[in-house]
């Protein structure tokens, strides 16, 4: 049984997730699908380095499958042929043996984006967060810079949840100009739990528009309950862009 490593990247708009669910366009559905459709029916099974919610972006998703007979050539090429134009797969290559997409992933890497400009751009529509309000560059990145280091982000996820473990390890976490009027909050780390970011850029931006002090973000970072952090910032402005598995390399779809 051999496995193969699939980099794939999708626009998230028109799908309910990652992952398969019965009556609901998904991103695993499609795949699975098409890769099937391509190597004449088979049913094929796969695995993640990250599985995203509804509306959100990859652009450098790993997934992994096994397949027990040698694919046709160029497999990446005939499956995008006949994958819808939302998603795509830029690359398929055998794996080592025991490749897991989900297991393997040491660490998984994240990029919220954030339009700035006082008018609204047509271009960044379904693409980044457009806030009008107040933002403090400088409070933006106090908060982020407290992110990085182990912390429990219980403060971040919905208080209905299946997590048992709510600490993490957040290896970077940082704010970059991205473009002129576009911020991206980038961050790393070993897992993350269900809006875990989307809320963490939802709060940093209350701080921004000085709705609350950067030492109340700082004081979630402790084990906060859920009702004392802020929004969860839309699920649009979220790309899954990475993750780094246990053989030491680094998947990023091609920019």
């Amino acid at each position: 049984m051999s496995v193969y490593r699939l980099s794939v990247a999708y626009d998230g708009s028109a799908f309910a997730g990652w992952a398969r669910q019965p009556g609901l366009r998904t991103v695993q559905g499609e795949l699975e699908a098409a890769i099937g459709r391509i190597l004449g029916g088979a049913e094929v099974g796969l695995t993640v380095a990250g599985r995203t919610d509804a509306g959100v972006h990859a652009t450098g998703q790993v997934a992994s499958f096994e397949l027990d007979s040698e694919p046709p050539d160029r497999l990446a090429e005939r499956v995008n042929a006949v994958l819808p134009r939302d998603v795509s797969v830029s690359r398929c290559e055998l794996a080592p043996d025991g490749f897991d997409a989900r297991r393997w992933a040491r660490s998984r890497s994240y990029r919220y984006r954030v339009l700035t400009a006082p008018a609204r751009d047509p271009f960044e529509e379904g693409r980044a967060l457009w806030w009008t309000y107040p933002l403090d560059r400088a409070a933006l990145d106090e908060c982020a810079s407290a992110i990085v280091g182990e912390h429990d982000f219980t403060a971040f996820t919905p208080t209905e949840t299946e997590h048992v473990r709510f600490e993490r390890v957040v290896l970077r976490s940082e704010w970059v100009d991205e473009a002129e009027d576009v911020l991206a909050f980038e961050i790393t780390a070993d897992a993350f739990m269900r809006n875990m970011i989307r809320v963490l850029v939802g709060t940093m931006l209350e701080v921004a528009a000085g709705k609350r002090e950067v030492a109340d973000f700082l004081a979630l970072l402790a084990g906060a309950p859920r009702e004392r952090a802020g929004e969860t910032a839309p699920a649009h402005g979220l790309y899954f862009t990475g993750a780094e598995f246990g053989d030491g390399r680094t998947f990023v779809h091609p920019s």
